[in-house]
């Protein structure tokens, strides 16, 4: 590994399947490599009701990938699966208000420890050719708001970037979080969380609208102007 850093270049590692192997493995290999970033995938299911739905609270959930980068010393991300099924819950069935948790936080793994957090609306493996679990595509955008406005470490797939065509528009979320300073440890102040309207500050510097609902003005303070909007979202 550190070959490969010296040699070919690579500054970071995606550690592929990580629950599948003991955290003192993944810790070995950050101290021995000190990479500039990593990241581990510790995919596990949502907890789920009788009704089939995700539960409220995920808070199990999330604290899996915390206690795994704990594990493995404290300087590696995770995938915020916890945050992944939330939203694509809250969006298909039209409940806004599960993105708020029980302490009026985000409630993924973001709500706990942001810089160690790595947001995405889909992966190889979630979407693009294998769609295990594929956000649905009408709603992806609203999803690229969330995550491109909101702390942790935004990732964009390739797929949507250039095969879908939304370069554009993920663009212009891309360069309101740079502009605005809006980084993995910023904070959220959720203003609204209803079943068809999320509207969150985000280091008071941006505000960012979610959900169907038209009208929600009387949220936003009179010195904000609207930087980029699309189907059900505004920011």
């Amino acid at each position: 590994m550190n070959w490969i850093k010296t040699e070919i270049g690579f500054d970071g590692w995606r550690f592929d399947f990580a629950k599948g192997y003991s955290p003192d493995i993944t810790k070995l290999y950050m101290r021995n490599t000190r990479p500039e970033f990593a990241v581990g995938e510790i995919w596990n299911p949502l907890s789920y009701g009788s009704d089939g739905k995700p539960n409220y609270d995920q808070d199990g959930h999330r604290r899996e990938l915390t206690e795994w980068v704990k594990a493995v010393g404290g300087s590696a991300t995770a995938f915020d699966f916890t945050t992944k099924g939330i939203l694509q819950a809250a969006l298909v069935e039209g409940e806004l208000w599960r993105l708020k948790d029980s302490n009026g936080g985000p409630p993924g793994m973001i709500g706990l420890v942001p810089e160690n957090a790595v947001t995405f609306v889909d992966n190889h493996d979630t979407g693009s050719t294998q769609k295990h679990w594929p956000f649905p595509s009408d709603k992806v955008m609203q999803r690229y708001v969330y995550i491109l406005t909101h702390p942790g470490f935004p990732s964009i797939i390739y797929d949507h970037f250039f095969d879908w065509g939304l370069k554009e528009e993920i663009s212009k979320l891309a360069m309101i979080r740079i502009k605005n300073g809006i980084r993995a440890s910023s904070t959220v102040r959720i203003l609204a969380s209803d079943p068809d309207l999320y509207v969150a500050a985000i280091d008071d510097k941006i505000i960012a609208k979610i959900g169907p609902r038209y009208e929600a003005g009387h949220l936003v303070p009179t010195n904000f102007r609207i930087a980029t909007c699309g189907n059900d979202y505004v920011v």
